[in-house]
């Protein structure tokens, strides 16, 4: 065994401060809960005596804490740790309790119970990041609702847009996937199934009923969904799961993708609060939340891709591989998950908007970004052709409100306001409607966990 942890953040500084939900000691602790949980249940459903639970409890609060390390060497004879913690658990149960130790599961039933505890932790704590990122989105769209910008699109300047409007739809997006999260952590079950999903075992030691309302009274006292039947290889549970965490990932990720963008030098429209610094050049104010945050949102998809190819390759009654492939994946992406959210919060909450910077990008193609409203109001006045040519001249350099006030003399169409024609406010379509539509205080619909 490594005198140290493989893993303590030294190449994953997203997670690093934010992950300890998923550390090698909360599995260990939710699995101990686990099997102390399974004991608990059998005791529900009449088949234990009464107190046996407290009593392996007491047992095990009485020893010496389990080592973690030992356990995960010792782990590898068997292909999991429950093996070799089962062992251990008895050892330190007195009496007739340990009789009940595990009785009737197998291995799977309480890793995937165990995992689904850290799971459905792990993805709270998201939530109520993902919950923070919205409030602070929220407050930020409202307070730039009317802040004009240049809206881009395949990479160029396209029409007018605001601030807010911006900001707004980073908020749509965060709100879905939390929803989507919280429907995903919800639904999250407990595991039992005994050696090959039958409960074979179970009914032999209780009996037909007991056995039957076994996986509910499980699944209560541990605060997980009750499954409608052993789940060892069908790993929805799992996929749905991670398809929430990818998506809550690519939320934050967009985010930060597009404030390291707007945070370039020669763009330079929006800052992050505490910016990050440079080895060799002081100057620098790096964007380093979005950097972490976009590390996180290109590892999450494969990561999601590799819990759906084991899962479709769970074979026979328990799989054989693809089930181990599971574990170290989904701890991964709940650990980017964590990460990634935590961090999108601290942005969203410092974010800043440079107004004169935001005020130079939108006039940097003196007034050609209105090109489009300029062919819908003025085609009919001049001509498509005509518009087409004052368009085509402008982008040479020419003075764009004299090549139109001359166009229009020469037609006798002196109605047409120039000036507010080439105002970009004036042409923000339902901007601030569609910010009211998801930032205004009564449509906050995202709450905490």
């Amino acid at each position: 065994m490594s005198e140290s942890p493989v893993d303590v953040g030294l190449l994953t500084p997203v997670a690093v401060g934010n992950d300890e939900a998923v550390t090698d000691a909360a599995f260990l602790a939710a699995l101990v809960h686990a099997e102390v949980a399974l004991v608990r249940a059998h005791e529900a459903v009449g088949a234990a005596p009464a107190g046996t639970a407290d009593a392996v409890q007491a047992g095990l609060n009485a020893a010496a804490p389990i080592d973690a390390a030992a356990l995960a060497e010792a782990s590898v004879a068997g292909g999991n740790p429950v093996i070799p913690l089962v062992a251990q658990l008895k050892d330190r149960v007195p009496g007739e309790a340990k009789t009940w130790m595990h009785r009737g599961a197998t291995s799977q039933d309480i890793l995937d119970t165990a995992l689904m505890l850290v799971a459905r932790d792990a993805s709270d704590l998201v939530a109520g990041s993902l919950h923070e990122t919205a409030e602070a989105l929220a407050a930020f769209a409202r307070a730039h609702r009317d802040d004009v910008a240049a809206g881009r699109t395949l990479t160029q300047h396209a029409v007018p847009t605001t601030v807010g409007l911006r900001a707004a739809n980073w908020l749509r997006g965060v709100r879905r996937a939390a929803a989507r999260l919280d429907d995903a952590t919800r639904a999250l079950p407990s595991q039992l199934g005994g050696a090959a999903g039958t409960l074979a075992a179970l009914v032999e030691i209780a009996g037909t009923d007991a056995a039957a309302r076994l996986p509910a009274a499980y699944a209560e006292v541990v605060g997980l969904a009750a499954p409608e039947a052993p789940w060892h290889t069908t790993r929805w549970p799992v996929t749905e799961l991670g398809d929430a965490l990818v998506q809550a990932i690519d939320a934050v990720g967009v985010i930060a993708a597009d404030v390291a963008t707007l945070s370039r030098t020669e763009i330079g429209e929006l800052r992050e609060g505490s910016g990050g610094g440079s080895s060799a050049m002081p100057q620098k104010r790096n964007p380093a939340a979005s950097v972490l945050i976009r590390s996180a949102a290109l590892r999450a998809p494969q990561l999601g891709a590799t819990l759906h190819l084991a899962a479709a390759l769970a074979v026979d009654e328990r799989p054989d591989g693809a089930w181990h492939a599971e574990w170290p994946t989904l701890r991964e992406l709940l650990r980017l998950a964590l990460g990634a959210s935590a961090h999108a919060a601290s942005l969203a909450q410092g974010l800043r908007v440079d107004a004169a910077a935001v005020a130079r990008n939108l006039g940097a193609t003196r007034g050609l970004i209105l090109a489009e409203r300029l062919s819908i109001v003025l085609g009919p006045v001049l001509g498509v052709p005509r518009v087409a040519a004052i368009v085509r001249a402008a982008g040479e350099g020419e003075d764009l409100e004299a090549l139109i006030d001359e166009a229009l003399v020469e037609q006798g169409a002196s109605a047409v306001d120039v000036g507010a024609l080439l105002d970009p406010a004036n042409y923000t379509g339902l901007a601030g409607d569609l910010v009211d539509g998801v930032a205004s205080p009564e449509n906050e619909t995202l709450r905490a966990p």
